[in-house]
């Protein structure tokens, strides 16, 4: 069975102020609580996107299923666990449950209904993943990680934790250079500034529809689904937040949106397509 996970994709520090970027996969069922964060820069996979086929396998063999099987008491804390007959009766209505949802979204299939509405009926048993880069990470340590939140929530947040403590130095960046999730030193070397970030702004948007490991990249595959999204009327200009570069060092404190100390790539696309149009 699939459990959550944190990956530092990109690590990079300016001026005393740190810009990570994680990869994680996680509950569907709290992605909503992640969402109230609003200092984190992210991009999602989305039920719009999936195939009906592929979700229907992935809540058929790997649903998503609590990791704490509270027992019910008053306020919105289960301190308790269920237990013996009891316990093992909660996670197989759980688990045939959702293979129960799965033959209502697979009879929708057949009828001809798009993923948008077939995949939604799922959602409780999906795993999701999902890209966030942020400057901002103590108040959401504080309020997840901690005995009140919810327990799936609060293991994505000792994990993304854990993976940031572990990970190698950030990069030390100077103003001028870039915070690139997904891209690698030999293209680093190979490619302009300007062809690198439309390139890890289409990589970090591709996680709507499927993951990145293993995944061969393709320059000119990049640049296509770049101009598709953020080329385009309108603007989908979430992928172009994850790409930065450092404020000079008497900004350091100030903010740009939701990073502080760093523009995002957003702000300096939307300025001069506003100006284009």
């Amino acid at each position: 069975m699939s459990e959550i996970e944190a990956k530092v994709i990109e690590d990079s520090v300016a001026n005393g102020v740190r810009l990570t970027t994680v990869q994680l996969k996680y509950h569907r069922f709290f992605h909503s609580e992640l969402m109230t964060h609003r200092v984190f820069s992210r991009n999602a996979s989305s039920s719009r996107a999936i195939p009906v086929q592929k979700m229907l396998s992935q809540v058929w063999n790997d649903p998503a299923t609590p990791i704490h099987w509270g027992k019910n008491q008053s306020g919105m804390q289960a301190n308790e666990q269920l237990q013996g007959w009891r316990l093992k009766a909660a996670k197989a209505v759980w688990k045939y449950s959702g293979r129960m949802m799965c033959a209502f979204a697979w009879c929708g299939m057949k009828l001809g209904m798009h993923k948008q509405v077939a995949n939604r009926m799922l959602e409780p048993w999906q795993w999701i993943h999902v890209i966030v880069s942020a400057t901002e990470w103590s108040n959401f340590f504080e309020l997840r990680d901690h005995e009140d939140a919810q327990p799936e929530i609060r293991q994505l947040a000792k994990r993304i934790k854990y993976a940031m403590e572990q990970a190698w130095s950030p990069k030390v960046l100077k103003e001028g250079e870039w915070h690139l999730p997904y891209i690698t030193k030999i293209e680093r070397a190979t490619h302009g500034v300007d062809t690198l970030r439309m390139m890890s702004a289409a990589r970090c948007a591709r996680v709507s529809y499927l993951t990145h490991d293993g995944l061969q990249p393709s320059i000119i595959k990049d640049l296509e689904l770049f101009n598709r999204l953020v080329g385009s009327i309108p603007l989908h200009s979430s992928p172009i937040e994850h790409q930065a570069t450092p404020t000079v060092p008497e900004e350091s404190n100030t903010f740009y949106g939701n990073f502080r100390g760093w523009i995002q790539f957003r702000k300096m696309h939307e300025l001069s397509f506003e100006c284009e149009v």
